[in-house]
């Protein structure tokens, strides 16, 4: 599947001011502000920005953190990782392979079996729930 690649004023027409700046320039939501924190729905979880699969809800756990988290990516490849080093912190950034949108942050904190924890902002997710659980 070819990379999706738009202007910053194609993303701003299709995407809320915030989702813009979450999804275009890394910015982070607040932490329990988002819809999906507290969602117990079977799904997949696609990228708000270009719709491509994420994260399934077999995989959604209640961190505590205020966002959305998952133990693992919906399938090898759908998401993509850089080393982040902003605000003076060191960590692993979460894109989404299909648009390059920033999704948020993986940590090797999670639970069982993989032990990661895909900490990933509210709005840069849709939950599809037609085709249930996508794993």
């Amino acid at each position: 599947m070819p990379k999706i690649s738009k202007t910053d004023q194609e993303w701003r027409a299709e995407l809320s001011p915030e989702q813009f700046e979450v999804l275009r320039h890394g910015a982070t939501e607040r932490p329990f502000s988002g819809q999906y924190v507290n969602a117990k729905e079977d799904g997949t979880y696609r990228c708000a920005a270009c719709g491509a699969e994420l994260f399934s809800s077999d995989t959604k756990f209640d961190s505590g953190t205020g966002w959305p988290s998952f133990t693992a990516a919906a399938a090898e490849g759908t998401v993509i990782t850089h080393e982040d080093h902003s605000y003076g912190m060191r960590r692993v950034e979460v894109r989404c392979a299909n648009c390059d949108a920033h999704l948020g942050h993986v940590f090797p904190d999670g639970p069982g079996p993989t032990g990661m924890r895909y900490c990933i902002n509210g709005c840069a997710l849709d939950l599809d729930t037609e085709g249930k659980s996508g794993t």
